[in-house]
């Protein structure tokens, strides 16, 4: 059987692609990896659009090809299910699958003007009054989950769907310098360190080309 393929765009500047791209490193599946260039339109599309419904992270796997992150994150639960991408219980899994939900299709404020940029870094970045509610919802996501289920990661002891969904708002915190509290804090750093993310952190920063409108200081 051929090796699946996961087709991505940019590490340093793709959102949608890391959170595919984790997911399968999560669930343990063993993938080669396909990157567009960065003059493709399906990449000028999933960085400058900001949207979920893009052809950008998809993977092919025994003759299927799934697209959209959260089908992409679904499919893996059904091949994998020892891998726990999903909580085992059913009111977990559906609280789950809801905030997975909502960063699939909301947070528009704080995406379009907090662009992911694994290699920048803006110290004392201005927040828009309407990004910081998005940066609102997402703190309080992070600190409903890390009580309700023990942490260390969202849904417990293993990082699970909704950390990979929720990942590339570790990196855009990290990016423009947003204020957390220690909880909130600690779960980034626990993200971050993970050794799937600390891979592609590497390999964004290696990324020689540059997206001019994604690099100016908003």
């Amino acid at each position: 059987m051929a090796k699946p393929v996961l087709t991505i765009s940019s590490k340093n500047y793709g959102a949608w692609s890391l959170r595919g791209w984790l997911m399968c490193r999560l669930a343990g599946l063993d993938f080669s990896e396909k990157v567009i260039p960065p003059d493709d339109p399906a990449m000028k599309a999933e960085m400058l659009l900001l949207s979920s419904s893009m052809l950008v992270p998809s993977l092919e796997h025994a003759g299927i090809k799934v697209w959209d992150t959260l089908a992409i994150g679904e499919y893996l639960n059904e091949i994998k299910p020892k891998a726990g991408l999903l909580p085992a219980d059913a009111k977990a899994r559906a609280h789950c699958r809801a905030i997975c939900g909502e960063m699939h299709s909301g947070f528009s404020a704080m995406r379009s003007s907090l662009p992911m940029n694994v290699k920048a870094r803006f110290p004392n970045f201005k927040i828009w009054s309407r990004a910081q509610a998005d940066i609102d919802r997402v703190v309080a996501i992070w600190r409903g989950c890390l009580k309700a289920y023990g942490g260390p990661y969202l849904f417990g002891k293993q990082p699970c769907i909704a950390d990979a969904m929720y990942a590339p708002v570790v990196t855009r915190f990290m990016t423009y310098d947003v204020t957390l509290d220690t909880v909130c804090a600690g779960y980034c750093k626990r993200i971050i360190e993970l050794p799937a993310m600390q891979e592609w952190i590497k390999a964004a920063k290696q990324e020689p080309e540059e997206i001019d409108e994604l690099d100016a200081e908003f």
